[in-house]
């Protein structure tokens, strides 16, 4: 790996430290959350599973991808198909059981919550076909939401705990229940600011 590669995934890895740390309150180091937040580690894997899944002539290269993303949701209990588009700075908070669709697009600085579906809805497929939802920078998708179908969550929103979104959330909204409905956002939500 040449010196700029060697230093754009330091930066990468640092960055998201960076977000672990201003997303999670009881974060306590560097070290300790290298090491022991399965939310880092189902993305840096992802970042590598992703690289691979978008390789054109590397044979077998989807195949693998696919092995070490189903080994990294075995280890973490988060689940990020290959294809999916993670932005950077992304953090997963606890994590377990949040699952990433192949079509999905998650922007910079998103904060995910324990339980968070990015869902296709319909059996389409083919190149450009978009079944997942596009989630844009500085979101926060609070635990057990879902959002489902190619919808779009514009960016400085809040998709409160448990929610469900099947339509487009414009931006700056907060959005809460079953199926969610979108509302101004007034800033005094009680989430942090990213």
């Amino acid at each position: 790996m040449s010196r700029t590669g060697r230093r754009g995934v330091l930066r990468t890895v640092r960055e998201d430290l960076a977000a672990a740390r201003r997303g999670d309150p009881a974060a306590r180091g560097d070290l300790e959350n290298a090491l022991l937040y399965p939310g880092l580690h189902a993305v840096w894997t992802h970042r590598l599973t992703h690289r691979l899944w978008i390789a054109e002539g590397l044979p077998g290269s989807r195949f693998v991808a696919r092995l070490l993303g189903q080994v990294a949701r075995a280890v973490t209990g988060i689940e990020i198909h290959p294809g999916a588009r993670i932005g950077r700075r992304c953090f997963i908070d606890h994590g377990m059981g949040v699952v990433i669709g192949e079509t999905a697009v998650v922007g910079d600085d998103v904060l995910v919550f324990h339980g968070v579906t990015l869902g296709g809805r319909g059996l389409q497929h083919g190149p450009g076909t978009r079944r997942h939802p596009v989630v844009g920078d500085r979101v926060v998708l609070g635990a057990g939401s879902s959002l489902i179908g190619a919808i779009t969550v514009g960016s400085d929103s809040v998709v409160g705990a448990n929610t469900v979104v099947t339509k487009d959330v414009p931006a700056g909204s907060v959005v809460t229940g079953v199926a969610g409905t979108a509302r101004p956002r007034t800033g005094h939500e009680g989430v942090p600011s990213l």
